[in-house]
């Protein structure tokens, strides 16, 4: 029986794709697992595989065609003895079903492990508990689906989700349109993902209210911390310990105060979130991605360093999963590993808020009357005036500033 390849589920944020390129022509021989197509949405590039050994029979949409969820891409007839489909002529993989009333029940679940296992399909049979009396921890579920993404049979199942990665592509042609002499001018055309980009931050400008609010942060404190305990962290923990893990701990402790921070405006409603996932921006091959750190108000200062490690190197590797880059509550942005010393950050819509770091540079600073010199950084908070009054901004950025300032107060909650 034939098999049909269709565009991934896509996340409500992207309403669409556009075919980037084909790997095979009609009649072309094909194998299980090789990607067929590239798709450009205005997030990531889309691999989409076949599901069988067989030759491409038929495709339905050519370069540039603008495709949404589950539109049919080709079919594919099996290979002699190679069908790979079940009864209905289909290719599938069996997932384990997880049923959102065993998981609510289930009170040896923690909360942010309950939303992976609901977001992957799995059920508590599937994971075993490494935390005390048997919890299942969130790092219990990754490694279930770290091994389940090696294997191919799941990986049939998830090119039928959300998990194609991101896959870096290739330039598109120069077009060039002068030569005179050492004057030359080229026109490119812009990628989809990079109009996207844009048109987003156009949007950005022109449908929230943005201003922006600066203080400055002694960082002192924070660099004693590391410098007396980090030789112990790595030791413990395997990881170094930066400055990003405080500025997430102390921004999470901040929006718990301010709500509307935390808070996004959807039609004529504003959105409260009762969860907290940060926005971290990381260098790619492509250029700046934010990934997102799910749930960061459960991990501690080693479980962000960890997990902001894993995503930056997949984010150099290209293999960000289109879930790990999309939703999110608040972003941080740190232009300073650039050099920047000021700048005021666009929001990332629908968000309501962005955190902008910049460079520590040592300043002359007065101290209870004297002069002394200091690691200072500049910390810009963007925000939409439509939800957050001024007052709450600037209130958030100095609950940031004091927070860092004497980190004792992120242990104690004060």
């Amino acid at each position: 029986m034939s098999t049909e390849i269709k565009v991934p589920i896509l996340p409500e944020s992207v309403a669409d794709a556009v075919i980037a390129s084909w790997y095979k022509k009609p009649g072309e021989t094909v194998r299980r697992d090789e990607v067929l197509v590239d798709l450009e949405t205005d997030k990531v590039i889309l691999e989409v595989p076949s599901l069988i050994d067989g030759v491409v029979s038929k495709i339905n949409f050519q370069q540039g065609d603008v495709v949404t969820a589950e539109q049919i891409l080709a079919i594919i007839e099996p290979s002699n003895g190679a069908s790979g489909s079940n009864g209905s002529g289909k290719s599938e993989a069996k997932v384990p079903a997880s049923s959102l009333a065993e998981l609510s029940r289930n009170a040896s679940i923690s909360p942010s492990a309950r939303k992976l296992m609901l977001e992957h399909n799995l059920s508590a049979s599937d994971v075993s508990g490494s935390g005390k009396s048997g919890r299942v921890l969130k790092e219990d579920v990754m490694r279930v689906i770290d091994k389940k993404d090696q294997s191919p049979d799941v990986r049939l199942e998830q090119n039928k989700t959300e998990s194609s990665v991101v896959k870096q592509r290739a330039p598109d042609p120069v077009q060039e349109i002068r030569n005179d002499g050492d004057r030359i001018e080229q026109r490119v055309p812009m990628t989809r993902l990079r109009s996207r980009i844009a048109e987003r931050l156009l949007q950005a400008q022109h449908n929230a209210a943005i201003l922006t609010t600066i203080n400055e942060v002694n960082l002192k404190p924070i660099m004693d911390l590391r410098s007396r305990y980090q030789e112990k962290f790595i030791k413990e923990y395997d990881v170094k310990l930066g400055f990003m893990s405080f500025f997430v701990k102390a921004s999470i402790e901040a929006l718990k105060k301010f709500p509307a921070v935390n808070a996004s405006i959807d039609g004529n409603d504003i959105v409260y979130h009762g969860y907290f996932d940060i926005g971290v921006a990381v260098s790619g091959s492509n250029g700046l991605v934010v990934p997102i750190l799910k749930d960061a108000d459960e991990m501690s200062l080693a479980d962000i360093e960890k997990e902001i490690l894993r995503l930056a190197g997949k984010a150099k590797d290209n293999s960000l999963s289109i879930s790990e880059i999309t939703g999110g509550t608040f972003t941080i942005s740190n232009g300073g590993v650039f050099g920047s010393m000021l700048s005021t950050p666009i929001l990332n819509p629908p968000q309501s808020a962005i955190l902008g770091m910049h460079t520590i540079k040592e300043r002359a600073m007065v101290v209870d009357g004297e002069v002394v010199v200091l690691p200072m950084m500049y910390l810009a908070l963007s925000y939409d005036h439509r939800i957050i009054d001024g007052r709450e901004a600037v209130q958030f950025l100095v609950a940031i500033r004091d927070l860092l300032e004497d980190p004792s107060r992120m242990l104690l909650g004060v």
